[in-house]
């Protein structure tokens, strides 16, 4: 069989780069079932494009005519338009309401265009959604300016505009009045392909939560991974620092949602991965259906990290008939793709943004996506797993202090916690350093007190490093080892003590030499950067194998953490 395989096009601000991921996998998958595959992407500079991945590679502009072309050179048996993110989902809808799909007798793989459609249009999620009594917020559907202007006094501010079709956000926003939604909504309306806008009722400060689930045709369903975003809701979930999995929900809101994204993937009609957001009450068990992705998404890209499920190539072995239960598990090489990934660490997901670019942009975050791309780390314990993420960062901050807010009158250090930035983190910090409670930062952010509690830890070794350097504590050994356990790199540790960057080079070079034998008579600073080399615990490896230990894996992959056994099996 031939598929054509639509790529997601040209990265730009808010689209960043992780459909990539997903169309490569996409394409050597189909490969491997003896498919061949030819593939339309206007962006080069892509893995995807590269010689090899497909067996025939058009980079030419995604658009109606440009598809047709190819598609009467090539003459493709089949299409599939979920692994290319927004762009190709709408392509695909495009070619198909032009008859093209039609005239050229081309089958759809995967999940049908009917059940795109039912999850991208507004009205018609938002139908389905009450048919399956599964709960949605109050909103009003919008295709018209008229329609707008009819509910500018209807509608309760803060309100939420979320466009059809469209990727990242874009067009949509929050409103606090009404010459905002005007304005936005007018904006939606012209970006989105079917000039359709939902006006949502606001859900400001509720939780914001994500499934990751895998449907086949024979109606199998399995949940791949939760993810659960720092930040409530109001951020685009792209914007977000998002752990997975879920570290604040309880037992019974875990299963609570995990029931209800499985309910909706069936009655979707789902073949291939699924993405499904819901917001949560953090004061009692409401939750509401926010909205479903029938594609991978970029979402899709960081479960698949995170987990080592490869949701993209099982996606494209279901988009050709294959089930759950006959596709086999690339890590462990014994279990099959029916097997729910079992994780026994932390991953924490910190967004990047190009704000070091562009100097002069708005900071501000909301529910249209500005970054650029992400850093994921993988860790045993929460704490470990952000300052690992923060060093991945390539900014100059690698922990939790900011020059910017160290100074910063206190009025406004609130109200930066309380106004998401891509510097919101070091505000938080910040608060709680200053002597802010867990409850007040909470009620000014609306960050869940399970994570400021971790960060409040990370901040007293932090503190309790400070102090030992002023008041030159003979007794450290023990507290540069906990700052080591709790995620703490060495060259913070000596930041934090007072140790310069020449005298720690000079305290590895004895310890290297073996010429030290009594510290007691060399100036601190030497003193304890010899206590740092001597306590360091070493970075051991940790696996990623899906199943948590529980099945023999012949190909995992590894993370570094600083504990004491290691777990690397060499070859």
């Amino acid at each position: 069989m031939k598929v054509l395989v639509i790529g997601s096009g040209p990265i730009v601000i808010g689209q960043a780069a992780e459909f990539d991921y997903a169309g490569t996998q996409a394409c050597k998958s189909l490969k491997e079932e003896g498919h061949t595959v030819v593939l339309i992407n206007s962006n080069p500079a892509t893995i995807m494009t590269d010689p090899g991945v497909s067996d025939a590679l058009y980079i030419e502009p995604l658009n109606v005519d440009f598809c047709e072309r190819v598609i009467k050179r090539e003459k493709p048996d089949a299409l599939l338009p979920t692994l290319g993110g927004q762009t190709g989902l709408n392509l695909a809808t495009q070619l198909s309401d032009a008859g093209i799909l039609e005239k050229y007798n081309i089958k759809v793989l995967g999940t049908p265009l009917s059940a795109i459609k039912k999850a991208e249009d507004r009205e018609s999620f938002r139908n389905l959604m009450r048919e399956i009594k599964e709960p949605v917020p109050e909103s009003w559907i919008i295709q018209t300016e008229d329609e707008l202007a009819a509910v500018l006094d209807i509608v309760p501010y803060p309100c939420i505009i979320r466009p059809a079709y469209t990727l990242g956000g874009t067009g949509g926003g929050i409103a606090d009045t009404r010459e905002e939604l005007w304005e936005t909504g007018r904006k939606g309306l012209k970006l989105s392909m079917r000039s359709q806008i939902m006006v949502e009722r606001s859900l400001l400060g509720w939780k914001e939560v994500e499934y990751e689930v895998m449907r086949d045709g024979a109606g199998n369903c399995i949940t791949v991974c939760n993810m659960e975003n720092l930040d409530p809701m109001g951020v685009h979930t792209g914007d977000s620092i998002v752990i997975a999995p879920s570290q604040t929900l309880s037992d019974l809101e875990y299963h609570m949602l995990r029931t209800a994204s499985l309910k909706i993937i069936q009655s979707l009609g789902i073949e291939g991965g699924c993405n499904v957001q819901l917001a949560v009450n953090p004061d009692s068990f409401d939750y509401y259906i926010i909205e479903v992705n029938p594609r991978v998404s970029r979402s899709s890209a960081l479960a698949s990290k995170a987990t080592g499920y490869p949701i993209a190539r099982v996606a494209a072995k279901i988009a050709v008939g294959l089930t759950l239960d006959q596709i086999e598990n690339q890590v462990t090489g014994t279990t099959k793709a029916c097997f729910e990934p079992a994780l026994d660490y932390c991953v924490v997901k910190v967004p990047r943004w190009p704000f070091d670019k562009f100097t002069t942009g708005d900071r501000s975050l909301f529910t249209q996506m500005k970054a650029t791309g992400e850093v994921m780390a993988i860790d045993r314990s929460f704490e470990a797993a952000l300052m690992k993420a923060l060093r991945g960062l390539e900014v100059r901050q690698k922990d939790l202090r900011h020059p910017k807010f160290a100074d910063m009158d206190i009025d406004l250090l609130k109200e930066a916690i309380r106004k998401p930035t891509d510097e919101r983190l070091w505000a938080l910090a910040e608060g709680l350093r200053r002597g802010l409670t867990v409850d007040e930062v909470n009620r000014i952010s609306r960050v869940d007190r399970w994570f400021l509690r971790k960060i409040n830890g990370l901040l007293k070794v932090e503190q309790q490093l400070v102090e030992a350097g002023q008041n030159h504590s003979a007794e450290i050994g023990t507290l540069i080892e906990e700052a080591f356990l709790i995620g703490f790199p060495s060259p913070t540790i000596a930041s934090l003590l007072g140790v310069d960057t020449a005298t720690a080079r000079k305290a590895r070079e004895l310890v290297k030499s073996g010429m030290v034998t009594d510290a007691s008579t060399l100036e601190w600073q030497l003193q304890a950067a010899l206590e740092i080399e001597r306590h360091k615990v070493m970075p051991v490896f940790k696996m990623v194998d899906t199943c948590a230990g529980e099945f023999e894996s012949h190909t995992p992959y590894y993370y570094g953490t600083f504990e004491q056994e290691n777990d690397f099996v060499s070859v």
